[in-house]
């Protein structure tokens, strides 16, 4: 009877080791079978364990504390088995714990594979922990792996990550076998740099490419504002047949965001919801800030209210384009509604609802708010935070407050803070406090066309006439000049710029003028009585 509960248990144990290499296995089915596995002994095997601890640590369906918790128990672990464990948590961006397990393989007495080094770069590079790196590095040399294709490739991705460029483009001109992976790599690093000239060069210089490397370069142009180049590339890649990453659809919509290129904007959301990619934290706050920033706030927080998961940029993100919208009563209900909810806001959140406390009036709520920030938060107050305090008390009217920040902030004023002080000033005809104010700002050397436009106004809403003329005729001599006024508008999806005293060779330019000329006018009908000489010196600004 013995012998027969025994054999059954031997049938049971390996019907339960097959199941391990079934594909469609979920974590119950996983835990079913370690509990069989468990109770039969055969769970401390290095080679079963292994595939329980390979299902739970990498597959999208695993449970990472799962796998880490039966490491921990495993009297005998294999290299195969610290490297997967090693893997799983630098892909899942938890650098420091893979590189801490690294140290106790070590210690174990295991000596790294070049699986392991591969994998250890990546949590260096995700850390930009040069030195580190730089250990490594010396150890793949001493143990012969430098030469290995991935190996190499991760070096590369590693010293690009960390602005390393020089080693990482002699480990690529010293590569035999450089593949789309070797490319993107250093396309990559020059892309973070700025370099991105360079990183076209390169990039057209590819044998291959793939969605990873067209994202990189479109990427690249997003993050150095060069956002028209970065649609038309993204374009580029469409036509090309590639199917567009995360990331660069992301870069994308942060393009149409900034251009205001809604019709793009639109077809990238439409794209989203064709292939069900799933409307995670980063994909939904750059859908937010597009929708936002081109006009659509109805939209946006149709988006907001989409997402499964909101955070803090989310949050932001709408709070940002309500109060921009002329909604700032909305932006506060939300900043007060992320609170209940549990999402602590940033720096950047607190910038949001200031400006929207300001544009309403709301000076008592502003000031709550700004004191929640040391209060509450432990959040100390930066310079723009107190130029928007500023900016809020100013529009107020309440102009010795206002200066008394100033005066008593713990940094120095900077060009906002004063600007907000003198833009207070013009509102309420301060003319004296608007002079001292420009005059810090001079001794500051922030000596640019917008502080003396505003001083300009400020005379001449005083109606002192010959002060104008001193400003201007100083703007002159100093060869101060205003930084032009630029506008954009989407036709048929693409961006046309209009800049003030820019380029007047348009083909349409004259019927360009008419039409100004008809909109000025008919604004003007619903203000005031016109006047026929602004539409010559509309007509004069044009050209």
């Amino acid at each position: 009877m013995n012998s027969c509960l025994a054999l059954s248990y031997v049938r049971s144990s390996q019907r339960a080791v097959s199941l391990l290499e079934h594909r469609r296995l979920t974590m119950t089915h996983i835990k079913q079978v370690q509990s069989h596995l468990t109770v039969s002994g055969n769970i401390f095997d290095p080679n079963v364990a292994s595939k329980i601890i390979t299902f739970c640590a990498i597959s999208d369906d695993g449970n990472l504390c799962h796998a880490y918790n039966l490491f921990r128990c495993l009297p005998f672990r294999t290299t195969f088995i610290w490297n997967t464990m090693i893997r799983a948590f630098a892909e899942k961006n938890k650098p420091t714990i893979a590189l801490s397990l690294y140290t106790r393989m070590l210690d174990s007495g295991f000596l790294p594979n070049n699986f392991t080094l591969s994998f250890l770069l990546r949590a260096c590079a995700d850390l930009t922990a040069l030195s580190l790196g730089l250990m490594i590095h010396s150890q793949i040399i001493k143990l012969g792996w430098e030469s290995y294709d991935f190996v190499q490739n991760g070096l590369i991705h590693f010293y690009a990550s960390c602005k390393a460029m020089e080693p990482a483009r002699k480990l690529f001109d010293m590569s035999m076998n450089r593949d789309v992976i070797t490319w993107t790599a250093l396309i990559n690093g020059y892309a973070k740099l700025g370099q991105v000239v360079v990183a076209r060069e390169l990039f057209d210089q590819m044998p291959g490419k793939n969605s990873v490397s067209w994202s990189a370069m479109i990427t690249g142009y997003a993050q150095v504002g060069l956002f028209k180049e970065a649609l038309e590339l993204f374009k580029d890649m469409l036509a090309s047949g590639y199917r567009p990453n995360h990331a660069g659809i992301v870069s994308a919509l942060t393009a149409c965001a900034f251009l205001g290129a809604l019709d793009q904007g639109r077809w990238i959301h439409a794209y989203v919801d064709r292939n069900r990619m799933e409307l995670d934290r980063i994909l939904g706050t750059a859908l937010i800030d597009m929708y936002a920033k081109c006009g659509c706030i109805e939209t946006a927080r149709s988006v907001f209210l989409d997402m499964p998961v909101r955070d803090v940029f989310a949050f932001t993100s709408l709070i940002s384009g309500l109060a921009n919208h002329d909604q700032s009563a909305s932006a506060i209900e939300l900043f007060e509604r992320m609170q209940q909810e549990g999402v602590a806001p940033n720096e950047i959140t607190f910038i949001c609802v200031l400006n929207a406390c300001s544009r309403m009036g709301l000076v008592d709520k502003g000031l709550r708010i700004f004191k929640s920030m040391t209060k509450i938060h432990q959040m100390e107050p930066q310079v723009q935070h107190y130029g928007c305090l500023v900016d809020l008390l100013g529009r107020a009217g309440l102009l010795e407050e206002a200066k008394k920040v100033v005066r008593e902030m713990p940094m120095e004023p900077d060009s906002y803070v004063l600007g907000a002080l003198l833009n207070a000033c013009r509102l309420h005809g301060e003319v004296e406090l608007g002079e001292e104010t420009v005059r810090s700002l001079i001794d500051q050397t922030l000596d640019h066309g917008g502080i003396h436009t505003l001083l300009s106004n400020l005379f001449a809403s005083a109606k002192q006439w010959d002060h104008v003329a001193r400003v201007r005729t100083g703007m002159q001599e100093k060869k101060v000049k205003r930084v032009p006024g630029c506008s954009s508008i989407e036709v048929n999806g693409a961006v046309c710029e209009f800049v003030a005293g820019g380029d007047s060779s348009h083909i349409l330019m004259e019927e360009i003028v008419l039409w100004l000329l008809k909109i000025d006018k008919h604004l003007k009908s619903l203000c005031f009585d016109n006047d026929d000489g602004d539409d010559v010196r509309l007509y004069e600004s044009v050209m």
